[in-house]
Order: C-alpha cells, then sequence, then structure tokens
C-alpha cells in the first residue's frame, strides 16, 4: 500500500489522520484507544491556565442534525475546554508520549490573551514532551464569552500578538486554529502568519442553534427548560470548510503556509478532497463520535488504495487541485453542455421533471408512457436534474465539442481558453 507518513511542520506521524482537539481526545485512556486503533495523531482537548476550574453543563451537551436515515449530518456541542485539572492533563500526556513515540501528540491551548499566562503555560507545556502546541482561536461558545476562543479569533491583531508571544516562549511548533464565524478566513491566517505561526488549522466549528423544542420552547440542547447558541461540525460543515482550505491555499498572502484541513472528514474521500485543496493532514471528531475510533482504519486503508490506483505520492496529492480552484470571472463561458437521460436506467419517478418544470428551465418534456427526454433547446446545463436523480449516473452532463451548434443559442462552441481571453471579459478589454 501507499506510504502514508506525514511529516506536517516537522510532526511525524504513521499516516495523516488526528484526531481533533475534542470530547475523544479529553484523557489518556481515549488517546490510547485512539493510537491502538490506528490514529497517526491527537490534538490533545484544550487546556487552560491554572485559577478558577472549568465548569461544564451537568445536563445534555450535543445537539443534532438527522438525516432521513438517522444519520448524523451536524453535531452541535455547547461543551467548554477540559474540565480536568492542568496538572492532571499534563501528566497523562508525558506518560502518553512517553509510550507513543511514533505518533504525533498536540496540545490544544487556550488562556487569556495577557502575556505572563501564555509564557506561563508554555513552560509547563514543553516539558511533556509533546510535539507541537495549537492556539485554540475558534471556540464560538462560552469561552468566547470570556474573552477567549472565536472573540480573539475574530480580532487578527490579536492573533498576530499572541502567536508572537508563544513563538518567543516556546521552542515548539505553533498550530493556530482558525474560526469560521469571520467574514474572510484570509485574514486571520495572514496574522497568524505575520505572527510566526508553523500552521494554521480550520476549521473549528460553527457558530449555531440546530434545533427548537417546540414543547418547552427553548433551544436544544435544552438545560433546566433554556438552551445556548454552540459549535456546529459534522459532515454538513464539509464544503464550508473546504472553501476556507482552498481560499488560504491559493491567496499569495498566505500561500504556502501548511494547514492542517478540519470539518466534515468521514471518509478517505473526504481527507483526500482536503489534501487536494492544499490541506496537509487531517483532522476528525465527529466521525470518531459517531462510529467509534477504529473508522480511521477505513480512511487509511481507503486513501493508501486510491493513491496506488493513481501512481501519485501522498506529497503529489497536497494541493493538487489548488491551480484549479479560480473566481467566477475567470470560468470558460463557452465550454457548454447539456443534460442526457439514460432510459434503460430510468425509474420514471419524475423527480427531474417536477424539479425542472417547476424551478429551473422546462428543458425535461413528459411523454407518453413517462418517458422523460431533454429539451437541448431550453437546457442550460444547471445540472439540477443530475442532483435529485435518485438513481446515480442515469442523467449525465454531455459536452458540446467545439464547432457545434448550440440549439439553445444557435452559437457553434467557440475555443475561448477561459474568461480572461472572452472578448465580453471587461478585464480583457481593460488589459487591452
Amino acid at each position: 500500500m501507499a506510504d502514508l507518513r506525514s511529516n506536517f511542520v516537522g510532526i511525524k506521524s504513521p499516516n495523516p489522520f488526528w484526531l481533533a482537539s475534542a470530547p475523544p481526545t479529553d484523557k489518556e485512556y481515549n488517546v490510547r484507544r485512539a493510537y491502538e486503533a490506528g490514529w497517526g495523531g491527537v490534538v490533545w482537548k484544550t487546556l487552560g491556565a491554572e485559577g478558577p476550574p472549568v465548569v461544564n453543563v451537568n445536563g445534555p451537551r450535543y445537539g443534532v442534525v438527522h438525516g432521513a436515515d438517522r444519520r448524523v449530518l451536524g453535531l452541535n456541542n455547547i461543551e467548554l475546554i477540559t474540565d480536568r485539572p492542568l496538572e492532571v492533563n499534563l501528566r497523562e500526556i508525558k506518560q502518553v508520549k512517553r509510550d507513543w513515540p511514533d505518533r504525533a501528540l498536540v496540545i490544544s491551548l487556550m488562556v487569556p490573551c495577557e502575556e505572563e499566562s501564555w509564557k506561563s503555560i508554555l513552560a509547563a507545556i514543553e516539558d511533556t514532551g509533546a510535539d507541537g502546541v495549537e492556539l485554540n482561536f475558534g471556540c464560538p461558545h462560552g469561552m468566547s464569552e470570556r474573552g477567549m476562543g472565536s472573540a480573539v479569533g475574530q480580532v487578527p491583531e490579536y492573533i498576530e500578538m499572541v502567536t508572537r508571544w508563544v513563538k518567543q516562549y516556546s521552542r515548539m511548533p505553533c498550530i493556530v486554529k482558525l474560526t469560521p464565524n469571520i467574514t474572510d478566513v484570509r485574514k486571520p491566517a495572514e496574522a497568524a502568519k505575520r505572527g510566526g505561526a508553523d500552521a494554521v488549522s480550520l476549521i473549528n466549528t460553527i457558530n449555531s442553534i440546530t434545533s427548537v423544542d417546540l414543547d418547552l420552547f427553548a433551544p436544544e440542547p435544552t438545560i433546566d427548560g433554556k438552551g445556548a447558541h454552540g459549535g456546529y461540525c459534522g459532515p454538513a460543515v464539509k464544503p464550508i470548510a473546504l472553501n476556507m482550505v482552498a481560499e488560504i491555499a491559493r491567496s499569495a498572502e498566505t500561500r504556502g503556509l501548511p494547514i492542517s484541513g478540519i470539518g466534515g472528514v468521514t471518509t478517505w474521500r473526504d481527507a483526500a478532497e482536503f489534501l487536494a485543496l492544499g490541506a496537509g493532514n487531517v483532522q476528525v471528531c465527529t466521525a470518531a463520535m459517531t462510529y467509534g475510533f477504529k473508522v480511521v482504519q477505513e480512511m487509511i486503508s481507503g486513501l493508501g488504495q486510491y493513491l496506488d490506483e493513481k501512481e501519485i505520492t501522498l506529497n503529489d496529492l497536497i494541493g493538487r487541485a489548488v491551480p484549479n480552484v479560480t473566481d467566477w470571472q475567470y470560468l470558460n463561458l463557452n465550454y457548454v453542455t447539456k443534460a442526457q437521460i439514460d432510459q434503460d436506467m430510468c425509474i420514471k419517478c419524475g423527480r427531474c421533471y417536477a424539479a425542472c418544470e417547476d424551478t429551473s428551465h422546462q428543458a425535461i418534456a413528459m411523454l407518453p408512457g413517462r418517458v422523460f427526454e431533454v429539451k437541448d433547446d431550453e437546457c442550460v446545463a444547471c445540472n439540477l436534474c443530475v442532483d435529485v436523480c435518485p438513481v446515480e449516473d442515469c442523467i449525465t452532463m454531455r459536452e458540446l465539442p467545439l464547432g457545434e451548434v448550440d440549439p439553445r443559442t444557435g452559437s457553434k462552441v467557440a475555443a475561448f481558453a477561459n474568461w480572461t481571453t472572452h472578448p465580453n471579459n471587461p478585464l480583457a478589454k481593460a488589459a487591452e
């Protein structure tokens, strides 16, 4: 099988699959089970400074969004950082790292924006032998109300300041975890880079309320009749995470900054997509909480087989898709496709017809015998029919070759490489 060994900012692990900082990495017992299952690394659940103890709720901590088959699509949590004593966590981390020297062990940290607080905790962290630190600038609930978490991550100046402190008082690799609860994720990434961060990780959870109890009239999870916003994660956030990872990977200001991809990784394909968009490794939480630690074994075998089939290495995959991520204005407007229906595969459900007739371009005709046929002169190639069809590959998009007449416009398909060279592009005209 392909070599999956990973070297992320000098932190080595047998594969690029790490557990994210979360309940699954809260203590020694869990982390040992994770390593035994095959995880390449873990980010230990966020530690805080010594002081008043962190107190979590004693009622439900999670809200959930289910699919029709009860599959977990999204998970919301209102849990705070670790509520276990700092010295206990540090002792366990030291022992685990000693017993598993080949696995990555990074410690997530969240302390007040005070230089002495960071200086103090970093000295204790270095003594554990951990491989690095991850600065939690992303948590959107509980701790943010105390001036930490996403309250820091939404202010680039704070990110840069704290990152400088960490690099000043520690020799360990520093990963800055970014919040998605911001307009432009590139700005905090740039701040982390200016502060000397070795890498960024993203996304942290999205501020959310997943549901409302319509008997209690309170958000879920409900604690004694009240609910609060929490952090949303799981498969549902993957598209948001992929976009943010890609934005950092392709931005001139942050290009080359190592990225640890987080957000809805459930299968090896999810991981491969993050890697192709520039992530050097991936972190997982919801999938482990849903299916258990052994889910990583499918990820390892699947990614290895994929790399073998493609005859590429792990490093070849990292960033492979970044050059193909562009802005809308550079898309080729002369690339033309039309939907086509495989009548042998069609089950005559009519979903494509209903969707197109009611909400799109009336480009599918229903003929006698419930035979559905695409009207090329009306089809704009939106591919909504492909997306709603319950039979995979029953409806596909056929590319019109150069020179063929588009029945909708009456024009021949032209040979413009992309929108940059299109005569209707105002930027192209300005360049002339």
